[in-house]
């Protein structure tokens, strides 16, 4: 994928932005940045911007939404939340992420002026935002233990298998108390008798040593209150930390449905361009195909043609080649009216076929057949078994005719003519 710049928002307008470029793999391309938003967009020209804004202006919840999606799902959010709400739905943005297999659908809300505000800012830098993520919630899951993220004040939770949420309420005692992560000292007396003692948590404590600092004498002071307290100082300040789950992150982007990205032509063709090189690889395989399947058919034609012509010119050399199937067959139909054809040809051969095999020890070396004459070249052991099959012959109505006969060691060798009684013979 191509570099990705991860950009924070300030939680206060007057503060700078800070930013840093993660590389094809993942990694961290740069050290963290700040400045302006002008200077970012200096920077990223040609990567991908990925926004993180700041979760305090950000409602995230997890409702139970009935099936369905687009549309229909997006207008049953309002109502699923509406107790959590004080603004008119009007005025606020919701977002949904994916349904999850327990069955609730992460949601984030923001305020439509406060996200209008966000996005002018960005283009004015002359920044186009693929995504806008809450900041928190690319908060690491850590399973068996509960994340807590501590900066300017601000104190960010995450349970296993839960949405992140903030508290921001000094001193940090309290905000740990509303956060539920420790027990209220003052009300465990009073509840001993009714309730269960909760079960203390195993928490790690993520900040940065101007924020640990300010905390650090009172968190030491609570540490009976944790089941194990580890702590986690981010030297090089959140966002790289932030940066190390931006792959697989689940979180819920805020642009969507009129703030969602106009993806251009380019951004498209840039997704399908591999596809789309491999598509013309194949229509050009497939033209060069037909293109040679086209010339061998020409070539086998060509060849075809010549073969036709030299048959026509050896069968019809008097007549000129226009179109050689039409002229043979007319030549063909000319022959069968003209005479008795292979009919006559058929019964001379089964009128002979008989006589042979009433003349012992006769046989055919050769025979020829022109103009309803057989001529034969006949071996019979002698000129009484020739004469016997003349006879056998005329018998069906043929003329038989020995034209000439030449003793041999074994019997005779004749030349025999058979013919239609009345027809001429042939020399």
């Amino acid at each position: 994928m191509p570099q990705t710049l991860l950009l924070r928002l300030p939680a206060v307008r007057s503060e700078d932005t800070e930013w840093l470029t993660i590389d094809e793999a993942g990694e961290p391309a740069t050290a963290r940045q700040r400045g302006p938003l002008s200077l970012a967009a200096a920077v990223g020209r040609s990567a991908k911007v990925v926004v993180l804004a700041p979760a305090t202006q950000i409602l995230l919840a997890e409702p139970e939404l009935p099936p369905g999606s687009g549309v229909k799902l997006a207008r049953a959010v309002p109502f699923a939340l509406e107790e959590q709400l004080t603004e008119d739905i009007d005025q606020l943005v919701f977002a949904l992420g994916k349904r999850r297999p327990a069955g609730g659908t992460p949601v984030a809300v923001v305020s439509r002026s406060v996200l209008d505000q966000w996005v002018a800012d960005l283009n004015a830098a002359g920044i186009e935002p693929a995504a806008i993520y809450p900041d928190m919630s690319l908060l690491p899951q850590n399973p068996g233990q509960t994340v807590l993220w501590f900066e300017n004040g601000r104190l960010a939770v995450r349970r296993p298998g839960m949405l992140p949420f903030a508290v921001e309420l000094t001193p940090v005692t309290e905000a740990l108390i509303v956060a539920g992560v420790i027990a209220d000292p003052l009300a465990g007396n009073a509840l001993a008798a009714e309730l269960e003692p909760r079960p203390l948590e195993n928490v790690i404590l993520y900040a940065t040593r101007e924020d640990w600092s300010q905390v650090q004498s009172e968190i030491e002071g609570l540490m009976d209150h944790f089941a194990a307290l580890k702590i986690q100082l981010l030297p090089d300040g959140p966002l790289p930390w932030l940066a190390r789950d931006l792959a697989a992150t689940d979180a819920v982007n805020l642009l969507q449905g009129d703030y969602a990205k106009n993806t251009g032509y380019g951004v498209r063709f840039e997704r399908w361009r591999t596809a789309a090189a491999l598509a013309a690889c194949l229509l050009v395989i497939h033209v060069a195909a037909q293109a040679y399947t086209l010339h061998r058919a020409k070539r086998d034609t060509a060849l075809l043609d010549t073969e036709i012509a030299d048959v026509f010119a050896a069968v019809m050399p008097a007549e000129p080649l226009r179109d050689a199937r039409r002229q043979m067959q007319s030549r063909l139909d000319r022959i069968r009216h003209a005479g008795p054809g292979p009919q006559h040809f058929l019964r001379t051969l089964q009128t002979l076929s008989g006589a042979i095999a009433e003349a012992p020890a006769t046989t055919i070396d050769a025979l020829s057949y022109r103009d309803e004459s057989l001529d034969m070249k006949v071996t019979a052991p002698s000129l009484a078994a020739l004469s016997q099959l003349s006879q056998s012959v005329g018998k069906q109505g043929l003329t038989a005719e020995i034209q000439s006969s030449t003793p041999m060691g074994s019997g005779v060798e004749a030349h025999m003519q058979v013919r239609a009684q009345g027809s001429k013979a042939h020399p």
